[in-house]
């Protein structure tokens, strides 16, 4: 009998979250690869171009097209503040960021519908171990 291995479901949970995430976000003008500039400008209002780069792992020219883009679609602003530039949501952005931040638990919950309680717990338990060996720098934790 074929015995599936778990990057088979990681694939088949990344797609699944993809789908889900595009489709909600989408509803605010945002899509998939623009999630965690989002998420992470609003977690922590104010950082720099270059923070926000180093801590989602990006190239540094693909982090400044994202920024550009997310600045002209009124998403974020740069503003200058002395040699540095600090990214911070608009009202538009705030919004794709509540949206952005939900889809995570809107998932979970679509996902795990089928769970007790503590299956959940067990399960996210588990994955929380397993996710310790993954390099920092894949986490963006």
């Amino acid at each position: 009998m074929y015995q599936k291995a778990i990057s088979y479901f990681i694939t088949l949970l990344y797609r699944s979250f993809s789908d889900y995430s595009g489709e909600k976000l989408q509803q605010v003008g945002l899509n998939f690869g623009l999630l965690f500039f989002i998420v992470y400008i609003g977690k922590c209002p104010g950082c720099t171009p270059s923070e926000l780069t180093k801590a989602l792992s990006l190239d540094w020219g693909h982090s400044q097209r994202c920024i550009t883009r997310l600045v002209e679609d009124g998403f974020i602003t740069k503003e200058k503040s002395g040699r540095h530039y600090l990214l911070n949501l608009t009202q538009r952005g705030q919004q794709a960021f509540s949206t952005a931040h939900q889809v995570f638990f809107g998932w979970d919950d679509a996902f795990m519908a089928g769970l007790q309680p503590e299956e959940k717990s067990q399960l996210l338990a588990l994955l929380n171990k397993a996710a310790e060996g993954v390099p920092h720098h894949v986490r963006n934790n």
